[in-house]
């Protein structure tokens, strides 16, 4: 058997937005707990600095409790922010199934504000199918949220 025939397919999201904000802006929505609350879920123990863990609650699903391990990874002020984000049960399938990704947003400037690409990397085929999916679909969703968020803070 070839190595390419039991290698797992990796698969990301990504999605841009452009916001008519500066970057200190959306950074601020991307690092303050509160903010973080408001657009996405709420963090316990979220601090923007890298080795700093916390973590998320949403719906458990079998064995899975429904918390999300968190891990700042990398922090470059109004630049980047990226952290480990973990979850789910080996023995779950489809939603609540085991999951070790990383979570990157890159803020860039763009000609009316603000460039904002979220890369949610690392998820594992056929296994985080369903996460893959339902994420998708959520961070399209959720991403827009910091534009209504950053409105406020200008």
């Amino acid at each position: 058997m070839n190595q390419a025939a039991v290698k797992s397919d990796t698969q990301a999201i990504v999605v841009d937005e452009i916001f008519p904000h500066a970057p200190e802006t959306i950074w601020k929505t991307l690092t303050s707990g509160d903010l973080i609350s408001r657009w996405l879920m709420e963090p316990a123990g979220f601090e923007p600095v890298a080795g700093n863990q916390f973590t998320f609650r949403t719906k458990p699903a079998g064995a899975w409790d429904g918390t999300i391990h968190c891990e700042v990874l990398e922090v470059v002020p109004n630049e980047r922010l990226a952290y480990a984000w973990k979850g789910g049960h080996a023995g779950n399938d489809g939603y609540g199934s085991k999951l070790e990704t990383v979570v990157t947003f890159t803020l860039s400037k763009a000609e009316t504000g603000t460039r904002l690409r979220l890369v949610h990397s690392g998820f594992v085929l056929p296994k985080n199918d369903t996460a893959l999916r339902n994420m998708s679909e959520g961070w399209r969703t959720i991403l827009p949220r910091i534009g209504t968020i950053a409105d406020e803070q200008d």
